[in-house]
């Protein structure tokens, strides 16, 4: 009974017992998806000011501007760099396994299609830079635009900072400030497993398990290739720079299970700041990275998009060729980006992709609609994975993660505390 009371625990119970209901009772899915859209609704309203007051703090308490573009370039390289060997492994494992090959593809457009066809049609790619600065900053606090949010929080920490010791009465009110949020964040995450038992009835009462039989093999090959990414390639770059990924994947664990649960990432947005936060990695660089990954390091997202494409053309017996399909990569390179925080991003981005390449009938894409929503989970997840992963790395890097804290918190290692050091006291 004891073990109960651990939340991973209570939200693996969720899971199973939406899993069933969801099959036993598959009328019960309205009901489930305003479950656990209420769930994360809880956690996006506490997202943007726990952004910002995180940045604001990291950067006006003890932050060094040179710092803070060091680490802004290099998240955004690396983001780069990590996604660009997501696209390619995405590209790769689908011409291996083929999971298009002997799928029947229908030109018949639904009306889902159509819909996701006109969005795509109405994105500007090129004035995706240019939305980054917000014209309101309220609008942009109120409908959650991180990027924008950000990129304000980045501006107010630094004005703050030239205030000097005039701007400290401020900053301990944003303190305070930040312990209540984070209360609060404490009491809607006891409802996690009540969120991730939503989730889960509603995708399997919605759409069951017979979308599975046709398209099941697209989707085994898209979670083998997911497992593939975090333990090949992003296990070899931890290895690089002296972090355990098991190690770090049990330290967030909870979380892991709550985006599985809920099928989105954002839900433990707030929650993974903190624990990294915990875990050593100084305020700033968390408050830099996490926001940013969000946007611009989607690896399951992009590993999706490049399958997607390849199933499609292989779908509609279409051969494409070494330099079209190296056209792919570069054009989900840029449109991966665009569509960040946009509701059915994932479509939307394959639209304008499909419509780019101008190869692959965009009518095609109504054969993934069905099994879509069983591979959102895999996407937040490794999202989730990526963005922890390249936060604690570039930490490392900057000489901004706590080693001694690090081991203690996340290896569980017993660590000789030094006399008169923020740990002894603590102790």
């Amino acid at each position: 009974m004891k073990n109960l009371k651990i939340l991973y625990v209570q939200v693996i119970l969720g899971i199973i017992a939406g899993v069933w209901i969801g099959y036993r009772f598959p009328q019960f899915w309205p009901t489930a998806k305003l479950i656990s859209e209420t769930f994360i609704n809880m956690i996006r309203m506490v997202i943007t000011p726990v952004i910002f007051l995180t940045i604001v703090l990291g950067i006006s308490g003890a932050g060094d501007m040179k710092k803070v573009g060091r680490v802004g370039l290099k998240s955004l390289i690396y983001f780069e760099i990590v996604t660009t060997l997501a696209l390619v492994i995405g590209l790769v494992t689908a011409n291996l396994v083929k999971p298009g090959k002997g799928i029947k593809a229908s030109h018949t457009a639904t009306q889902q299609v159509t819909e996701f066809s006109e969005q795509a049609k109405h994105m500007n790619w090129g004035e995706f830079f240019s939305h980054i600065v917000p014209s309101n900053i309220i609008e942009a606090f109120a409908k959650g635009d991180i990027l924008q949010v950000l990129f304000f929080s980045v501006l107010f920490a630094i004005g703050l900072k030239m205030l000097g010791n005039s701007g400290s009465g401020l900053l301990t009110t944003f303190e305070n400030i930040n312990k209540v949020l984070f209360n609060v964040l404490k009491m809607v995450m006891r409802l996690s497993p009540i969120g991730a038992f939503g989730g889960m009835a509603f995708t399997i009462g919605k759409y069951g398990f017979s979308t599975l039989i046709v398209l099941g093999k697209l989707m085994l090959t898209f979670y083998l290739t997911c497992i593939v990414f975090v333990f090949v390639v992003l296990n070899l770059v931890c290895r690089y720079y002296g972090i355990s990924l098991w190690k770090l994947l049990g330290y967030i664990k909870e979380e892991i299970l709550i985006v599985l649960g809920a099928s989105s990432s954002e839900a433990v947005l707030p929650s993974v700041m903190q624990k990294l936060t915990a875990a050593g990695c100084e305020k700033e660089v968390v408050g830099l990275v996490i926001p940013t990954g969000y946007s611009f390091n989607l690896d399951g997202t992009t590993i999706y998009l490049s399958m997607g494409v390849i199933f499609l053309a292989q779908a509609f017996n279409i051969d494409l060729s070494l330099s079209q399909q190296l056209t792919v990569i570069g054009i989900l390179l840029l449109t991966s980006k665009g569509a960040a925080g946009v509701t059915g991003s994932g479509f939307i981005v394959l639209a304008s992709t499909l419509t780019a390449l101008k190869v692959i009938p965009i009518e095609g894409m109504a054969l993934l609609i069905g099994v879509d929503r069983f591979m959102s989970e895999g996407r937040a997840i490794i999202n989730f994975i990526g963005n922890t992963i390249a936060t604690v790395l570039i930490a490392k890097s900057e000489k901004a993660l706590d080693i001694t804290t690090y081991q203690t918190v996340v290896e569980k290692k017993k660590v000789p505390v030094t006399p008169g050091t923020p740990m002894a006291k603590a102790v």
